[in-house]
């Protein structure tokens, strides 16, 4: 890895209000980041005791996933009430003090905001309960009589994301949709009282100082509940793949056109804050209709999931690459990139999967068939991000791949939390993989995550990857990000690139119009650099030239 002098230049993220546009953005999974308390879950003092090293990373922001009141049927995506911490995780006063300390090293707070679905233990859905049909309670939730002689048949035959029918009867015969766990009721957004009770929640996060939102499934908010409800026929077509088979933005239940009606109301709301307070869009929608929810006077941006999906093939990410620069420039937006995060199978393990691989499938056989080849997939992990972080537009980092973290495939099914083991008949095994807690040192009975035993076991193995084990040393995965980040921030100034077509096969080549390039080989075979001095390379040259599964920044 060589690495080049740069003059420092002035850190413009801290003063422009458009410090988003560029960042990079840290995902900290509360419950598997660090624990203070030592009850096994991590915790928002736990996040506060290792800011530090998220600032020694160099990252403009981070971005909590749900810290609230939750009974974690969904890993804290079902959400007992929006304006508090879970007595778990610590308390307001903590948030404060989390918030406060982040600020002072100089980094930006994103919080997770889940708008399409409550808890089950929401006072709203309790109250929805106890009222009875036709109450002006449950009218803040889909529900619905069934069908049958008895009413003994869901409404529909929508399914839910987790598994199974997406509707759940109650006792008295009555059925709640839930597009995902039964645990999370959808809520009704032709309700104004829905409405109105998120514009609070906006305001009462941003008067804490809060930076910007990660909304939840924005796509999902606004559902067709015109009368009577219609069916899709096929069981796939419940899911975000089969939009492309609905006219654009006529799908039931995801990506209506009357959802942008809430976003450009919400942005009335961050727009009013000195400064203006961010957001970012899950979601799961093509991409002439992501770049929707990206426009300006609606979230701002919107996570780019097709580039997470796309195979390691140079001409596939090529393509990707230019359109999501198009898309998100014709939204008036940046591009984001990410490689991995708390729903998918982590990218230094993903990246070596043969292309046709179920995923399902290899997480049940404890990621045995096929077996993986570790090096080989952080060795292209490693080019991967420094490719990313060579794009124009805002990284979104998960927590633990700077430290070249693989997929726990082989987590007992004993010990799984994921609603989705259950709620599809122990078919998927889940998430739990990506969420297993941090190694922060080479030894004790957690790697430093806490005191005692993590919530999801840790296998031996993360003691080599663990910080303590990479801190200060040349070549390893957390100095390789902190050195990229480190330059990221000296380079970066426009949002262009220009390709070059004059390039072997399998390789990736652009300028940046600050006066640098990245060269990625996704070829199997050593080929020649162009003129440029070496700033950094994912791994060492070989003999003064660029070896398979490499990326290198050259200064021109």
């Amino acid at each position: 890895m060589t690495v080049r002098s740069i003059a420092s230049t002035p850190d413009l993220s801290s003063k422009d209000p458009d410090w988003w546009r560029q960042a990079v953005i840290y995902q900290v999974y509360p419950r598997s980041f660090a624990d203070a308390d030592g009850d096994g879950l991590g915790d928002l003092r736990g996040v506060t005791q290792r800011l530090t090293h998220l600032a020694a990373l160099g990252v403009d922001a981070l971005w909590l996933s749900p810290f609230y009141p939750s009974e974690l049927a969904d890993g804290g995506y079902d959400v007992d009430d929006y304006r508090d911490v879970d007595p778990r995780l610590g308390t307001l006063d903590d948030f404060d003090a989390m918030a406060a300390e982040a600020h002072r090293l100089g980094l930006k707070v994103i919080v997770d905001l889940v708008p399409n679905h409550t808890s089950h233990r929401h006072a709203w859905f309790r109250e929805a309960l106890d009222a009875g049909p036709g109450s002006a309670a449950r009218d803040r939730y889909v529900f619905r009589d069934g069908r049958g002689a008895h009413g003994e048949l869901p409404p529909t035959d929508w399914q839910s994301v987790f598994g199974g029918s997406a509707w759940q009867r109650v006792p008295d015969g009555q059925w709640y949709l839930h597009l995902f766990a039964p645990q999370q009721p959808d809520l009704n957004w032709e309700n104004e009282q829905v409405r109105a009770d998120f514009r609070t929640t906006l305001r009462f996060w941003c008067d804490r100082g809060v930076d910007g939102f990660r909304v939840d499934v924005a796509h999902a908010l606004v559902k067709d509940l015109t009368e009577p409800l219609r069916d899709l026929g096929s069981p796939e077509l419940s899911g975000e793949a089969a939009l492309t088979r609905f006219a654009p933005g006529t799908h039931p239940f995801y990506d209506r056109d009357e959802v942008h009606e809430v976003y450009r109301d919400w942005r009335k709301i961050l727009d009013a804050y000195t400064p203006p307070r961010t957001a970012v869009a899950e979601a799961w929608v093509p991409g002439p209709r992501r770049v929707l929810y990206a426009r300006p006077d609606e979230l701002g941006q919107a996570f780019n999931f097709e580039y997470l999906q796309t195979g390691w093939d140079a001409a596939e990410l090529r393509e990707v690459i230019t359109g999501s620069l198009a898309d998100a420039r014709a939204a008036g937006a940046s591009a984001t990139w990410v490689l991995s995060n708390h729903d998918v199978v982590r990218h230094a393990t993903r990246l070596v999967l043969p292309p046709d691989t179920d995923t399902d499938a290899w997480l049940l056989s404890g990621g045995h068939a096929p077996a993986v080849d570790a090096a080989a997939g952080l060795r292209r992990a490693r080019a991967a991000t420094l490719l990313m972080l060579a794009l124009p537009g805002s990284a979104y980092l998960y927590q633990g791949e700077e430290l070249g973290l693989p997929e726990v495939a082989d987590l007992p099914t004993e010990v799984l939390q994921d609603p989705i083991w259950e709620q599809t008949g122990h078919v998927r095994k889940g998430r739990d993989g990506c969420r297993v807690p941090l190694p922060w040192t080479t030894e004790g009975p957690s790697y430093g995550f806490g005191t005692g035993a993590a919530w999801l076991p840790q296998p031996p193995g993360f003691a080599a990857y663990a910080v303590q084990a990479q801190d200060g040393v040349a070549g390893s995965t957390l100095e390789l990000y902190r050195t990229a980040l480190r330059l990221r921030r000296k380079l970066l100034d426009g949002e262009a690139l220009t390709w070059s077509d004059d390039v072997p096969a399998g390789v990736l080549r652009f300028d940046r119009s600050e006066g640098w390039r990245c060269v990625t080989n996704l070829s199997g075979r050593t080929v020649d650099l162009p003129a440029g001095e070496v700033l950094l390379s994912s791994a060492p040259l070989e003999d003064g030239r660029l070896g398979p599964d490499t990326t290198v920044w050259l200064g021109l």
